[in-house]
This record gives C-alpha cells, sequence and structure tokens, in this order.
C-alpha cells in the first residue's frame, strides 16, 4: 500500500476535528443548523490554514445522505466519495491553470442541470484571484443568482486582488495563522499516534518553521521523520532545517553583555562553520531580544520555550532594559541593511560591533571622562550660558545591570560643589545643567524658581505652565538628582502659584523662551530694514509673510 503524506492523513474530516479557526467553525455550525446557509461563501488567508479542508467539510454537511447537519456522518457513500475526492457533485477547479474565460463559460454552462447524486452541486475554486478579469464578468450574474441547487465556495491567499463585485456577493471568512503552541501540541499528538519517537525541541524547531501552517507543519515533520530515519531528534531537525543552535545565540548575547569583543568574533567563528544565513542569524538574536524584554517588562510572562525559560530569565536580569532595546534595535536596522555589505559575515559582525560601540556602559564612561569646563559668558541680547545647558543638557544614560562576566566597578567621580543655600536663578541654571537632568525630569526642573535650601529641604517654585510636568514620578528623579548633587537626602517641597507681585516667574524655560522671542523678533526687523527687500516691495509690491521668518542663531 502506498505511503499517505501525514498532511493529508491527518486533514480534518469534520468541524469537530478542526483547530484553530472557531470563528469560522461557529458561523458555519449555525447557518447548517438554522438551514440559513448562504449561496457563496469566500475563505480567506495564508496556505495550510485550512481553506480548502472547511471547504470540503461543508460540503459534506450539504450533502450527507442523513441530511444537512453540521455533524456528517462520514461513513455514508457521499461522505466517504467527497474524503477520497471523487464525489460526482463536488466540481473542485484549480483557478491557476483555467485562468481563461472560456474555462470558466464552460464550467457554468453546467450550473444549470441538478446534481446527479446529492443534495448540492458545489462548485469549489481554489486561488480565485487568478482568474482573468473577463473570467470575473462571466462569472458575476451566476454568483449573485445561482440555481438553488448550486453552491459556491472560493478560496483565495490574496483577497486583495478580487473584483468588489466578486466580495460584495460572497460571505468571507478570513482564517488565522495557527501559533506555534497549537501547532507543537497537533504534532506531538500526531507523533503519539503514529508512534513516533520524538524530542520536544525537535517539534518545536518544525513548529517555528511552519510559520502559521499547520500543512507546512506536517510536510516538515514528514521530511524530519525521513531524515531520521523514523525518529526526531533536535540535531537532525536543526541539521535538514538549517536552523541554529540556540545555545550559540545565547552565548553571543552573553558575550555582548560583557562587553568582550572577543568572545564575540569567536561566537561569529563558530556559527560560520555551519555556513549559516546571517540575515537568520540577525533574525533568532532580535527575537531573543524581543523575549528579554518582555520578561524584563513582565517578569512572571510565559514564553512558548518553556524549557530555557531559566536561561531567559538569567539573560533578562544579566542585561539592562536600554541596552535590550539598543540591541534591538542594531539588529533588525542591520538585518535590512546586511544585503549592502560587501559579504553577509562582514556585515554580521559590524552589527555585532556597533552594538559594543554603543553600549550605555561605553556612553557613561565617556561622560565620566570629559572634563568639566565653566560656563561661558552670556552673549549680548542671548541667552545666559547656563540657561542654554539646562534646558539642553543631554539624558545621562545609566549603568547596565550587571552583566554575565564580571566587571570592574570605575571610581565614582567627585560630586560638583553644591549651590549656596540661598542661591538665585543662575545657580539654579548651573544646578541644572550639573545634574544632567532629562526629559521630563528636566522639563518640571526648568519651570521652576530655586527659592533656597535650609538644612535638608530644598524649596522650589513651580511656573503654573509647567504644572502639568509635576507629577509623583518626577518629583522622585529630581529630588534624587538633588540628594546626589548635594551628597546628602533632601526633600523636595513645591510652591505653586504666581511670583510675589504678580509678575512673570523668572524661570529658565521662561528665560530661554524670552531669548528666542527677541532673536525672533530681531530677525524680523532686519528682513524688514534689509535694502533689498524694502526696493523689493516698492517696485514689485513685494510682501513678507512675518510666519515665514525664522532667526539663522540658534544658541
Amino acid at each position: 500500500m502506498s505511503y499517505l503524506a501525514l498532511a493529508r492523513k491527518w486533514r480534518p474530516r469534520s468541524f469537530t476535528e478542526l483547530a484553530g479557526q472557531d470563528h469560522v467553525m461557529r458561523a458555519l455550525v449555525n447557518a447548517l443548523q438554522t438551514g440559513r446557509v448562504h449561496h457563496a461563501f469566500l475563505f480567506t488567508g495564508t496556505r495550510g490554514v485550512g481553506k480548502t479542508t472547511i471547504a470540503r467539510i461543508l460540503a459534506k454537511s450539504l450533502n450527507c445522505e442523513t441530511g444537512m447537519t453540521p455533524t456528517p456522518c462520514g461513513v455514508c457513500s457521499a461522505c466517504r466519495e467527497i474524503d477520497e475526492g471523487r464525489f460526482v457533485d463536488l466540481i473542485e477547479v484549480d483557478a491557476a491553470s483555467r485562468t481563461k474565460v472560456d474555462d470558466t463559460r464552460e464550467l457554468l454552462d453546467n450550473v444549470q442541470y441538478a446534481p446527479a447524486r446529492g443534495r448540492y452541486k458545489v462548485y469549489l475554486i481554489d486561488e480565485v484571484h487568478m482568474l482573468s478579469t473577463h473570467s470575473f464578468n462571466a462569472l458575476l450574474k451566476t454568483l449573485e443568482e445561482p440555481p438553488p441547487h448550486v453552491k459556491f465556495l472560493l478560496a483565495t491567499t490574496d483577497p486583495q486582488k478580487l473584483p468588489v463585485t466578486v466580495l460584495s456577493r460572497c460571505l468571507q471568512f478570513s482564517l488565522k495563522r495557527f501559533p506555534p503552541a497549537m501547532i507543537l501540541n497537533r504534532l506531538k499528538f500526531i507523533c503519539e499516534q503514529e508512534n513516533i519517537a520524538f524530542e520536544a525541541d525537535a517539534l518545536r524547531m518544525v513548529a517555528r518553521a511552519a510559520e502559521g501552517s499547520m500543512r507546512d507543519a506536517l510536510s516538515l515533520l514528514d521530511q524530519v521523520i525521513a531524515f531520521g530515519g523514523g525518529k526526531l531528534t533536535a540535531d537532525d531537525t536543526r541539521t535538514m532545517l538549517g536552523t541554529l543552535d540556540r545555545a550559540q545565540v545565547f552565548g553571543i548575547v552573553e558575550a555582548l553583555i560583557a562587553r568582550d569583543a572577543r568572545k564575540v568574533l569567536d561566537g561569529v567563528n563558530e556559527l560560520d562553520e555551519h555556513a549559516p544565513d546571517y540575515r537568520e542569524v540577525l533574525a533568532e538574536l532580535a527575537a531573543l531580544l524581543q523575549k528579554l524584554a518582555l520578561l524584563q517588562a513582565v517578569p512572571d510572562l510565559q514564553i512558548d520555550e518553556s524549557d530555557d525559560v531559566e536561561a531567559y530569565k538569567k539573560l533578562a536580569a544579566a542585561i539592562s532594559p536600554e541596552d535590550a532595546q539598543l540591541f534591538y534595535q542594531i539588529a533588525i536596522v542591520g538585518r535590512r541593511d546586511l544585503e549592502l555589505a560587501p559579504d553577509a559575515r562582514g556585515g554580521f559582525e559590524m552589527v555585532l560591533l556597533r552594538m559594543l560601540a554603543f553600549s550605555a556602559q561605553e556612553v557613561v564612561a565617556s561622560a565620566g571622562s570629559a572634563p568639566t569646563s565653566a560656563p561661558a559668558p552670556a552673549r549680548s541680547g542671548g541667552v545666559p550660558a547656563s540657561v542654554r545647558a539646562a534646558a539642553a543638557a543631554p539624558v545621562q544614560a545609566q549603568a547596565p545591570a550587571p552583566s554575565v562576566a564580571t566587571t570592574s566597578t570605575p571610581a565614582p567621580a567627585a560630586a560638583p560643589a553644591p549651590a549656596a543655600a540661598s542661591g538665585s536663578n543662575g545657580d539654579w541654571n548651573a544646578m541644572v545643567a550639573q545634574m544632567g537632568l532629562g526629559g521630563i525630569t528636566r522639563q518640571l526642573a526648568v519651570n521652576c524658581a530655586f527659592l533656597g535650601k535650609h538644612g535638608n529641604k530644598v524649596r522650589l517654585q513651580l511656573d503654573p505652565e509647567g504644572a502639568h510636568y509635576r507629577t509623583a514620578m518626577m518629583e522622585d528623579k529630581l529630588r534624587q538628582a538633588l540628594s546626589t548633587y548635594y551628597g546628602e537626602p533632601v526633600v523636595l517641597e513645591f510652591i505653586e502659584g504666581a511670583a510675589a507681585g504678580g509678575e512673570p516667574m523668572n524661570t529658565p524655560a521662561r528665560q530661554l523662551k524670552a531669548a528666542a522671542d527677541d532673536r525672533l523678533q530681531n530677525a524680523r526687523s532686519s528682513i524688514e530694514n534689509d535694502p533689498n527687500i524694502r526696493a523689493m516691495k516698492e517696485i514689485f509690491g513685494a510682501t513678507v509673510t512675518p510666519e515665514s521668518i525664522r532667526p539663522t542663531d540658534n544658541q
């Protein structure tokens, strides 16, 4: 007896055996139970998700000798013949090979005749989007008003190519990809029923390689069984699929966390022995970093690789969230640009070296070694240097979490000298710049006026225009920065409201805005008084749009 492929042998033969498409099954079962079965159905979705399978089950439900039912018996002659592909009233058409209008007309010539054996004559047209425009036009009238004994079941992987006139005449069902966990459970069940010895890692690799297609998963399973001589091992599956050993990817990430360039390049040498596709290596690397970021955000998150969960958690604890995000972005951009590299391995190595070059630890080290210069004197009519520094101070990167490899701890930098207890706004501008605040915390600081420090209490007056920056989290971050600045724990006291006498508050943000307004006004005056502009106004009647003028000096 000839061998029957697993994808055909284990194809569902009833709605009860169908898995993963509950939304479609529910609608069809209800329609069959109530007798409200539409004359045309359109099943869409990627390859191997059950479009043709559902269409055949529906054909059995319509023509089962026990009556129209959502649970066909599977033993009557109609059910058996449909399963075997020889039922005379189920006309299956491959639209990819019959695209001409003459083929469609020949098909429709027989629509008017009653079914030979079944209750309905069912036309199953696969890959219907391949039909020509003239074929669709020939099909429209029959598709809209078919004889009562005819049902049309259309299937396609590309519904965007179907004319709107066809879509409007059908009930459309979009089939979803199968999640890897569902494919894995199905593969385990089939292997157990077939008495095939398997390793869980082997099935997990097959489930991931199927990319949501159950048919692809079963075809790959057949291939791995043949490759392994009747059993499934992780090594054989990895060799056949050309996938990576996950331990190698873990090793590269550990080396990146440890900032060990030599170990990173040694890992690349090990990979190169297997002649991998470096685009896929970067995809695996990005997928690993994505899981690490998820575990950092939700530590108790369940991941597919249950056997490796401890290894994932160990890496997630070792890498900082900033590095995880940075490495992920570098990996996906590097994968996109890999084809531009002179050779794939060189491009892959440069991606990894870029991860080392732009790590958070290197940023902190370079910031700590930069010499501190005195604030530049204020420019005439411009912004004081301390205000510019406070408003434009970059965010200091935090040191990453402890890495897998032990690294030496650099000596702490000397703390800046605290400002006077009753310092002026000039002191506050310099303090904000020296604290290296960033983001919303910096916006909160520059919208405050410094009232002084008394004991361990720092008093700030908050500008009402910046009150929306004040949250509990931002207050805590500003308090921590001030505690570090003064070298002792401090307590923050905010006073909201306008300055005494109703005058505008002299905060760094207001100083910066006032200086920007002055520069803009000076630029507009310069344009208005320019001799060439005035001549163009007088001769050609030209006008100046004030909103289009921008100062060139952004300092």
